[in-house]
């Protein structure tokens, strides 16, 4: 009897073993997100917080020197396929322009509910057919940033109301220069680079690049060089490029010339997420010997215009279509979500009560302008007393942009718009150099176009 009971536990216990073996846990879907910067990661971790079925696997790949474009364009049709790719603004209509993009339609009653600005849509939008393929989390309405202490000195007045008044248009701003120059007997410049005209002036243009696959210069391209020349001409700017030491040395007083003589910057051209990202963190030297924070103020500048963003699309063949456009829904469209990024409720600890393995460094800062104008109302006013108000010597920037984002227009871009504005920005420096003159400058960017764009009808 014992044998027989020692054969029956045996066997029971195997048995259980097995039937064990034979019910694993159900495994989580998998989500392939590839991006460009760790920025929707954040995003990606909420995500799987409201969504425990789902494992987003997130994937980034820098754009240094193309190499996420590269990557991604190699991918394409092939098992290493991505099911929802971030978009930068520079390249977003090339690929909306594509066919391997989804239909997002289905979610334009949600962007319509979220009153989700117009120029996000338009820019994820296909012209050629309407249809819809990449929706933004972000709106990104241009302004102008000026230096409120320089701004009492040559105008008497830092009031927000009446520096936009006194750069109402372009000729307005052109008076501003002339007069700062004066007063300050050159030691002052209008703008840090002429490069930071070249948003403002592309985005009021009245037709793209391309009508009828011919080339078209409209007076707006020609304004912009125009004016930047004269800021050259006439030392209205700093000669610095963007994005160079020159150019954020001018953010914090550290400025000098070739002889070591200090200058100052008044003014720079800079979007919603410049505040945060750019301005704020270059108020103050590497030294700390210089320090503007609380000294600057905002105005939507003398020309609407946008600049940035990321747009969300979904690989028309991805065998998790409808997930993918679940995570897009979110991302972009979700109230509480976008509610949540803007505010700064995405903390560390947040993330890491979702996942333990979130790096240290994964963290939303508030601030950031979201592209849904119901979330934008609601929480606007949470701003007055915030760190970037405070940096802003108690201005909201967030009305500042909310009252700029209606105004802008994006229905003019289209995805060889990058291309042929890179191949334009040598010609131009050459010409403000003097090192060329105008019809050679010309000249030379058609010449590149020609080889660019074979088919396109350049006259």
């Amino acid at each position: 009897m014992k044998r027989l009971y020692f054969v029956l536990s045996v066997l029971v216990a195997l048995s259980m073993l097995l039937s064990a073996c034979g019910a694993p846990a159900t495994e989580k879907t998998v989500l392939n997100v590839w991006s460009f910067t760790n920025e929707i990661n954040t995003m990606a971790i909420a995500f799987e917080g409201t969504h425990p079925d789902v494992d987003v696997v997130y994937t980034m790949i820098p754009m240094t020197n193309g190499e996420y474009q590269t990557k991604l364009k190699a991918a394409i049709g092939t098992a290493d396929t991505p099911d929802v790719i971030a978009l930068e603004a520079a390249f977003v209509k090339e690929y909306v322009e594509a066919d391997f993009l989804a239909d997002l339609g289905e979610l334009l009653p949600i962007a319509e509910a979220a009153k989700t600005y117009p120029f996000v849509t338009d820019v994820g939008t296909n012209a050629a057919d309407g249809v819809i393929k990449g929706f933004a989390y972000q709106a990104t309405p241009g302004a102008v940033f000026y230096r409120r202490s320089l701004a009492k000195e040559y105008f008497g007045t830092d009031d927000p109301a009446e520096i936009q008044a006194l750069m109402a248009d372009m000729d307005k701003f052109i008076e501003m220069a002339a007069v700062i120059k004066e007063k300050s007997d050159g030691n002052t410049y209008m703008v840090g680079s002429s490069g930071d005209f070249q948003n403002p002036f592309f985005a009021n243009r009245a037709q793209p690049w391309v009508v009828d696959e011919t080339l078209v210069v409209d007076p707006m391209v020609e304004k912009y060089i125009e004016t930047a020349k004269l800021f050259r001409d006439e030392g209205y700017e700093a000669q610095a490029q963007q994005w160079q030491e020159g150019w954020f040395a001018g953010m914090n007083d550290s400025l000098v010339d070739a002889n070591g003589n200090s200058k100052q910057v008044f003014s720079y051209f800079l979007p919603t997420w410049g505040l945060p990202y750019v301005l704020a963190p270059n108020a103050k030297s590497a030294d700390g010997a210089h320090d503007t924070s609380g000294d600057w103020g905002v105005v939507t500048g003398p020309l609407p215009y946008q600049w940035g963003g990321t747009w969300l699309g979904a690989m028309a063949k991805s065998p998790n279509l409808e997930l993918a456009k679940e995570f897009i829904r979110f991302c972009t469209l979700d109230e509480k979500n976008l509610t949540n990024w803007a505010t700064g409720v995405y903390t560390n600890d947040y993330l890491k009560a979702i996942d333990p393995q979130v790096p240290e460094d994964q963290v939303q800062a508030a601030g950031d302008f979201v592209s849904s104008q119901v979330v934008v109302e609601k929480i606007t006013a949470s701003f007055d007393d915030s760190e970037l108000s405070a940096f802003l010597a108690g201005q909201n920037s967030y009305a500042g942009f909310a009252a700029a984002a209606p105004s802008v227009n994006a229905k003019l871009m289209t995805g060889s718009d990058d291309a042929i504005q890179r191949a334009l920005n040598d010609p131009i420096n050459q010409y403000l150099n003097g090192v060329i003159d105008a019809d050679t400058m010309w000249t030379t960017w058609k010449d590149a176009l020609r080889v660019e764009f074979p088919n396109l009808v350049i006259k």
